[in-house]
């Protein structure tokens, strides 16, 4: 079979491998779709090396059907359709014996800890598996990792229907989390520079601004009645972002941490105190969260085809990097590994 290996320095190898016999408590995959997320941008571009090093295959947001089962395994069958979890706990941990295992102190990251989803077939613990409707088409499945990560965000946020929500950042997840919020009945604003993402904002409902045009904090106070969000999610992974998140959150509005900052940002303690304002962290998902993407991308609620911007081969996967490398339009980039 083919795998595609990231062989540092912006470049991936393909390259004819076995397929990987399933052990007694493992599934294998017939890898459909794997959609090119963050992370994955983060290790072409150098800054995981340390992590994965030169011969590993990435990718972990997929979509797939069974092609084999270990001895031990059940209720999974040959033929299903599924898309996997990429957690793998150690279950013994502080965190695991809390029963908060997604964020384990020794966690490993199927497709950076190990080898990942850009690959014909992928052999993964049955632990990590769920099935998916079979009319679910697979190029839309591939995109329920993602929506996981939002589903995550919001339930963290504690969100009810009819606050006021900002989600500062309007790239893949930042999207999803501003539609995963409307789900949930919330009134919803995104801040965002690029043209593009905003156009795809208002079409789908929400109120989009340009932060280089508006000042979002007083765009804020002034659709609320000078309350301010009840919930700010900072998905930009920016300084400005995080000004932003403390200017706008009402008294005793709660922020969710969801972008990953490379770098220890400056932030407005005093505004924390003086408002009684929460911050939230929110990392990967739960079970939980995968059950409801499901949910959600199966019933049509995520209009995925308006967030799939293109798809490639395999053997495409260096010129589909290099497309999305500072590519401020694109959304969600498929490998279609079959």
């Amino acid at each position: 079979m083919k795998a595609a290996y990231y062989s540092g320095n912006k470049t991936f190898s393909i390259e004819n491998i076995p397929i990987v016999e399933v052990d007694e408590h493992d599934v294998r995959v017939d890898v459909a779709y794997c959609g090119v997320c963050g992370t994955d941008m983060h290790v072409y571009h150098g800054a995981m090396d340390a992590r994965v090093g030169d011969h590993r295959v990435i990718g972990h947001e997929m979509s797939g059907t069974i092609g084999a089962v270990g001895d031990a395994v059940s209720g999974l069958s040959i033929g299903d359709p599924v898309v996997i979890r990429p957690l793998d706990a150690c279950g013994d941990c502080p965190a695991c014996r809390r029963g908060h295992a997604h964020i384990c102190q020794n966690l490993k990251f199927l497709g950076l800890d190990t080898d990942g989803a850009f690959q014909q077939s992928w052999t993964v613990p049955a632990h990590t598996v769920h099935r998916i409707p079979a009319d679910l088409p697979l190029q839309h499945a591939a995109l329920i990792e993602p929506v996981s990560v939002a589903c995550h965000a919001v339930r963290r946020s504690r969100l009810a229907a009819g606050e006021d929500v900002l989600v500062i950042g309007g790239g893949p997840i930042g999207m999803l989390t501003a539609i995963v919020a409307q789900q949930a009945g919330a009134n919803v604003t995104l801040s965002e520079v690029s043209k593009h993402r905003l156009e795809l904002a208002r079409e789908l409902g929400f109120i989009a601004l340009d932060p280089r045009e508006t000042d979002i904090a007083e765009a804020m106070y002034a659709a609320t009645g000078g309350k301010g969000a009840d919930v700010v999610f900072e998905v930009s992974g920016s300084q400005p972002g995080i000004d932003t998140m403390t200017e706008a959150a009402a008294t005793r509005g709660r922020v969710v941490m969801v972008a990953i900052h490379a770098e220890k940002p400056q932030v407005d303690l005093f505004r924390f105190f003086w408002r009684e304002i929460e911050l939230l962290g929110a990392r990967v998902y739960e079970a939980a969260d995968y059950e409801q993407a499901i949910d959600l991308v199966a019933s049509g609620a995520i209009d995925c085809a308006r967030m799939i911007t293109d798809v490639r081969d395999l053997d495409g996967i260096g010129e589909a990097f290099a497309a999305l490398s500072g590519n401020a339009q694109a959304m969600k980039s498929l490998i279609k590994c079959s």
